[in-house]
């Protein structure tokens, strides 16, 4: 059985997806396997890449969005650990070491995240993994926050950002992988909470480096791509996965943070994206709470552990 598989969905990621996989087969550790899933991409990204025994290229006939592509990849191998990477992150050297050394040292966590530096600006950091606030929204800690030694210190967080992340398969199997239906943006912070209702944690790996370069292929974070899918699937992350009582107490917070949003994307241009985005979760609202009745059931954490894991800031800073 292969301990290590590394999965890289990519579409159009042109001379990114070359990069990345460079600094892939320079690490210290390689991956036992590299699976790339291309989601129907129009570019040259797959044809420029050098063939390696240790590389299968899956050619998907549509664009699966993010979730689907890693969990096709996913249900095909049999490995220990699965390493997700973006095609415009670029590792360390020792990065997949690091990360599986975090695990040996931490059996029972189920996710690491990495250090992401940004790219082109290495003294920033594009990341050290994702946040949730009790209010249901979501964000990278320390995104575009220069670094201090604080940045160096390895601790549990919420949920590793997939762009850069090391899972036990076991629990990916247990919680059912990503949820499909986001196509892409929140996945990891939705799959990271799933992971936290069985009962699992989450580890930040200060020594693990990636340089990312961040929504190289979906126009950045304010694209109106970026932003209907991040709005959408925020609602349906904390319908399905805020416990309890805590559910029915946060929910007022959680609904105005949304009203917010209108407003603050309003005075960006964006407010008929953001509207659409809330609409498309209201109307997915009975699937999401069918799922929402699966997961509850099968929780095993308590809703104080849930509690403790949420931000409580009243304004969040960067840390």
């Amino acid at each position: 059985m292969p301990e290590v598989s590394l999965v890289v969905v990519n579409w159009n990621g042109g001379d990114l997806l070359r990069k990345c996989l460079q600094h892939v087969r320079a690490q210290t550790v390689l991956p036992d396997e590299v699976i790339v899933v291309d989601n129907a991409s129009t570019d040259h990204s797959i044809a420029q890449l050098e063939p390696w025994d240790r590389m299968t290229v899956l050619r998907m006939p549509d664009n699966l969005g993010f979730a689907a592509g890693n969990n096709h990849a996913i249900a095909r191998g049999a490995s220990r650990y699965v390493v997700l990477l973006n095609p415009d992150a670029f590792p360390a050297p020792d990065w997949l070491e690091r990360l599986l050394a975090a695990a040996a040292a931490y059996p029972q966590a189920a996710s690491f995240g990495s250090r992401q530096l940004c790219w082109g600006d290495t003294a920033k950091l594009d990341g050290i993994g994702d946040t949730y606030h009790l209010s249901g929204t979501a964000w990278r800690e320390a995104h575009g926050v220069p670094q201090d030694q604080s940045h160096l210190v390895a601790r549990e967080i919420f949920a590793p950002c997939a762009a850069a992340a090391l899972y036990r398969r076991a629990a990916l199997d247990e919680v059912g992988g990503f949820d499909e239906s986001y196509f892409c943006y929140m996945e990891d912070v939705d799959l990271g909470f799933r992971l936290r209702l069985a009962g699992h944690t989450a580890r930040y790996v200060p020594d693990a480096v990636v340089e990312h370069v961040g929504g190289a292929t979906s126009g950045g974070g304010r694209s109106d791509f970026a932003v209907f899918h991040g709005h959408r699937n925020l609602v349906w992350t904390y319908v399905k996965n805020m416990p309890g009582w805590l559910f029915w107490l946060l929910l007022p917070l959680h609904v105005a943070v949304n009203l917010a949003a209108l407003a603050a994307f309003s005075l960006r241009g964006q407010m008929g994206t953001v509207a659409r985005a809330k609409w498309a979760a209201l109307k997915g609202l009975p699937g999401a709470w069918r799922q929402r009745q699966r997961i509850q059931r099968k929780r095993t954490a308590s809703i104080g552990t849930i509690w403790r894991a949420l931000d409580k800031r009243l304004w969040p800073r960067p840390r």
